[in-house]
């Protein structure tokens, strides 16, 4: 069975989430941006997730984690708002 490990933020709005990556992009540190706007409990290790198995997560988030581009941030939309989140391995 496959596996990843990923980090994510998660927000209310598209736009904040949009502005998350900018700062990324701009060399900001993912678990302080987390710390700072996360409403998922995973915000106070930074956004870890630690590692999990494909169709452990909802569709959407599952799909980028299993094929998304290792290290880049992705926006994804899920039911429960929107994630920016970071794949950090795959196994």
């Amino acid at each position: 069975m496959k596996t990843a490990s990923a980090v994510h933020i998660l927000v209310k709005h598209q736009k904040l989430a949009e502005e998350i990556i900018q700062q990324l992009n701009k060399g900001a540190r993912f678990d302080t941006l987390a710390k700072k706007y996360s409403s998922c409990p995973s915000a106070k290790s930074g956004g870890h997730l630690g590692e999990f198995k494909r169709g452990q997560m909802v569709p959407q988030f599952d799909k980028v984690c299993f094929s998304g581009e290792l290290i880049v941030p992705h926006l994804v939309k899920t039911k429960f708002g929107w994630h920016v989140v970071k794949v950090l391995y795959r196994t």
